[in-house]
Formats: structure tokens, sequence, C-alpha cells
């Protein structure tokens, strides 16, 4: 009697809430479709949720990474064979033994808004409890001068928007993918124009790794990678590497691929930005799409040299002119 073939298992790695697992379903479907793989999700627990659940807050440069690590270490242990990460949560720098196979196709990487009663940002009565824990988002709702009390949240979407909910917010601010994801896009009750409010770096975005080297390598790429996708966070995450070089300032970039004259070109965008929000340096660039992290670099370069890296410095005079693209 024959023994029968024994079926690779392929193992997603991936945090462990409700949009992580979400977003890896997505991801391991689309691989046992193409590869006639059998595939599992496996949840890794992650300092970053720990930090959550434990009631300290995370932000600024510090919670960088604290929601990958873990995952990573599964993935160099063999534990898991992909990684599934939300791209803005990767640190900026390689990770030795790790390759970024693929980035999938973006969702919209804009911010929304889940407010009381239906209303807008720009609805919200003057004093409005507004809940963030992004800097970046922060400082930019207080650059829009709405009169809004902006103030520090913790948790998932879901006890995010339970807050508003129960009237201990307002309103809160989260990302339109996330809400898209895990199907309550219908609870936002605006989507920010990124005029209003740039992004994070790699919002919207999903990345999936696997160890170097690994066979898996190309099979998942060929599968999953979007070389639109891929070259528009490359060029934002190229503009925060840069900027963190010498500013500690809440960033926001995005990058479009556009139409240009003659072949498409890749437009980036990005603001830094005091915490207050009080002053800022605006910049936009334009280049080659096959140049995305030149395109990101020269544009951060542009920033620093217009005083980007002073922003975050506490005795700086509000009165310094405030630079725009």
């Amino acid at each position: 009697m024959s023994t029968p073939p024994v079926t690779r298992v392929l193992r997603v790695g991936t945090r462990a809430s409700v949009l992580a697992t979400t977003q890896s379903r997505l991801v391991a479907d689309k691989l046992r479709e193409a590869l006639g793989l059998e595939v599992e999700l496996v949840e890794v627990s992650t300092e970053g949720d720990r930090s959550q659940a434990a009631g300290t807050p995370l932000q600024g440069s510090a919670s960088t990474g604290v929601f990958v690590a873990a995952v990573r270490e599964a993935l160099l242990r063999g534990e898991v064979d992909v990684a599934v990460h939300s791209l803005k949560d990767l640190p900026t720098y390689p990770a030795d033994g790790i390759t970024l196979a693929a980035v999938p196709t973006r969702e919209d990487p804009r911010d929304a808004v889940v407010a009381r009663d239906g209303l807008t940002l720009g609805e919200l009565p003057v004093g409005s409890r507004v809940g963030t824990g992004s800097p970046r988002r922060a400082a930019q709702l207080h650059a829009l001068g709405l009169g809004l009390d902006v103030v520090g949240i913790r948790g998932n979407v879901d006890t995010r928007i339970g807050k508003v909910r129960t009237g201990e917010y307002d309103a809160v601010i989260l990302a339109r993918a996330g809400l898209a994801r895990i199907g309550r896009l219908d609870e936002a009750t605006e989507v920010l124009d990124p005029l209003q409010m740039l992004p994070a770096p790699g919002q919207g975005a999903l990345a999936v790794e696997c160890r170097a080297g690994d066979d898996l390598v190309a099979d998942v790429a060929a599968v999953l990678d979007d070389p639109r996708s891929r070259a528009a966070v490359s060029a934002e995450r190229a503009v925060l590497a840069t900027l963190e070089g010498g500013c500690s300032a809440p960033i926001g970039a995005l990058a479009e691929i556009v139409e240009g004259e003659d072949e498409e070109e890749i437009w980036v965008r990005s603001v830094a930005l005091s915490p207050d929000g009080a002053l800022a340096v605006r910049k936009s660039a334009a280049g080659d799409p096959t140049d995305a992290v030149g395109v990101g670099t020269r544009l951060a370069e542009e920033m620093l040299a217009d005083g980007a890296a002073r922003l975050a410095d506490p005795d700086m005079n509000t009165a310094d002119k405030v630079q725009n693209a």
C-alpha cells in the first residue's frame, strides 16, 4: 500500500489582533489559491500588543518595530515561513536574514474620522475631544487650527471607536485602510484629504517577508508583489529613513505614481511638524519611479536643509518662518 504524499503546510506569521489576522488571512488566501499549498496562520504575541494591553503608551520613534520584532524572530527560527506586517510598522533599517518579498497592492492610505453624530472634522465644535495615539496625527490636527482638544488614546480599533460611541471622545482618527479591511469603513464619518493630513509613510500597505535566500521568495513575489505600490512606499520610507537621521519631529509622507508628459512619474509629498503643529516644513518632489528611493532621499535632504531637524526643539521660536512646498 503506497504512502500518501505529504502536503506542505505554509505557515504565515501574524500578530494576533483582529486587524492583523484579517490582513494576514487575505495574504494567506492568495498564496493558497496560487501555489496550491495548505496555508495556516500562526499568531505571535508582540511587545507592542503586550504594552497596549498593559496600558503603556506607544508614541514616536520609540514605538517603531514593537509590532514586528517577535514575528520576525519566529520567521528566523523557522516557526513560520512567511511574515505579514502593516508596512508602516517596519523599521527603515534592514533586518539580517530577512527579505521583503512582496508589497501587495496598497489600500487607500488616507486617514479617516469616526465622529459622533456623523460629524466631519470641520463640523466638530471648538473644544471637542479628538483621540489619537499618533504624534503625526496630533500635530497635523493642531496645525488645522480648529480649536480641538487633541488627546491620547490606546487600544485596538474596536476600543477606540467604542470611546466615541460612549461619549468619552467626540471623534477618533484611524487609518482608512484598517477600517476597510475589517469591514467597518461605513463607520467613518469623513476620509481626510492629504492636503489636511498626510498619512504615515507606508500607511495602507502590507509587507510580506521571507527568510533571505529561501526558494519561497520568488513565488511570494510573483503572486503578491505590486511594483507601483512598492515604488510608492519605497519613496516614503526613504523620506522617513533620511529624516530619522536628524529629525525627531512628527512626519507624514505620501507618494503616488502619476501620468507625466511622456511617461509615468512618482510624486512625493512630505511634512515634518513641531509637536504642537505651529511650525512645519512641507516639500514635494517628482521623478522616475525606478528611482523612488532617490527621489524620497533628496526630498528629505531638502527638508533637513530647510530646518526640519529643528522642529522638535522646544526652544525654537514659533515666529520662525514656516516652509511650504
